[in-house]
C-alpha cells in the first residue's frame, strides 16, 4: 500500500520502505513496515479514543519490566492513532513452551500493588475497545462486581443483546461477591485479555504476550480468560500451580471470572455471548 495512506507520526523518521496487511484483529488496522533495519509491526486506528493505545503502551512496558521471560514487544513508536511495535518472527511451539507461559505468568502475577485498578492509577482502561472502569480501590469484590460486572450488564441490556433478566441476577448476587471471588489476595499485574490470540509463539518456541489490557487485578482474571476459548495446555496450568498455586477451588470460580470477557463480546460482537453471559449468572444464582 501507500506509505501517504499511513500516519506521519507513526512512521517518519524509521525508513519505511513499505507497508503491506496484516491480520491483526478487529480493533485497529495492522501492518508488516519493511526498514532497511528490519520489519516492523505498526496498528493503527484512525480517530482512536485519545487514550485507547495510551492504555496499551502502559501496559505493554509494564508487563516487558516484569516479564518473567516471557516475550514482551518492545515499543518503537506511539501516538494516539497507533502504535509502532518490534516484530514477531512466528516459530513452532517446543516441548517446553506451554510449561514457559505457566512459569512466566506466574512469576508476572507475583508482581503486586497496594490497589486494584489502572496502571499509573489511571481511572478508565479498555478490554478490546470496549472502555472499562478502573478506578483504584482497595476492594476487589466491589471493583469486580459493580465497576465491571454491572456495567457492562447495563450497557448490553440497553444495546438489547443481553437479557434484562441479567441485572435481576446479578443484583441477587451481589451481597454474595466476597464469597464468589474468593479467598482475598493482594492485587495482581494481569493481561487482562489473555486468550489464545494474544499469546504469540515465536522463535525457538518462546511466549510473546501481545495486545493487553493490562491493570492491577485478582489473578484469576487471567486464568479464566485463558481457558474461556481454549487453546493452552494441561502443563502450561500445571507450572502456573507449581510456581504460585492459585486458592483451593479456583477453577469453580471461572466461570464468575469468565463474565466481564462474556459481555464485553455480547457488547462488541452480539451473538450467543449474552445467552452465554446469562446461563452463568444462572448457574451461580441457583
Amino acid at each position: 500500500m501507500s506509505l501517504t495512506e499511513l500516519p506521519t507520526e507513526l512512521i517518519d523518521g524509521l525508513g519505511v520502505r513499505s507497508a503491506s496487511p496484516v491480520s491483526g484483529g478487529d480493533i485497529a488496522r495492522a501492518y508488516r513496515l519493511e526498514t532497511g533495519d528490519g520489519p516492523l509491526f505498526l496498528k493503527w486506528r484512525p480517530r482512536a479514543t485519545p487514550d485507547l493505545f495510551e492504555r496499551e503502551a502502559a501496559g505493554l512496558r509494564a508487563m516487558r519490566a516484569r516479564s518473567g521471560g516471557l516475550g514482551v514487544p518492545e515499543i518503537i513508536r506511539e501516538s494516539p492513532s497507533g502504535l509502532v511495535l518490534e516484530w514477531i518472527e512466528g516459530g513452532r511451539a517446543s516441548a517446553s513452551t506451554e510449561t514457559d507461559l505457566g512459569r512466566g505468568l506466574a512469576h508476572l502475577h507475583r508482581t503486586g500493588h497496594d490497589l486494584f485498578g489502572g496502571l499509573d492509577g489511571a481511572p478508565a482502561g479498555y478490554l478490546g475497545s470496549a472502555q472499562v472502569d478502573l478506578t483504584p480501590t482497595a476492594d476487589w469484590p466491589e471493583f469486580f462486581v459493580h465497576r465491571r460486572v454491572i456495567p457492562l450488564i447495563d450497557r448490553g441490556i440497553a444495546q438489547g443483546v443481553v437479557a434484562p433478566e441479567a441485572r435481576v441476577l446479578i443484583d441477587r448476587l451481589a451481597p454474595r461477591a466476597a464469597e464468589l471471588c474468593g479467598p482475598p489476595e493482594p492485587p495482581a499485574l494481569v493481561h487482562g485479555d489473555l486468550w489464545a490470540g494474544n499469546r504469540m509463539i515465536g522463535a525457538g518456541g518462546r511466549n510473546w504476550l501481545i495486545d493487553p489490557a493490562a491493570h492491577w487485578a485478582h489473578r484469576e482474571i487471567d486464568l479464566a480468560m485463558m481457558t474461556l476459548f481454549g487453546g493452552f495446555g494441561a502443563d502450561c496450568f500445571a507450572a502456573y500451580e507449581e510456581v504460585f498455586a492459585p486458592a483451593a477451588g479456583w477453577r469453580s470460580r471461572l466461570r464468575w471470572y469468565q463474565l466481564p470477557p462474556l459481555l464485553v463480546h455480547a457488547v462488541l460482537f452480539g451473538g450467543g455471548y449474552g445467552a452465554a453471559a446469562l446461563e452463568v449468572l444462572r448457574d451461580y444464582a441457583r
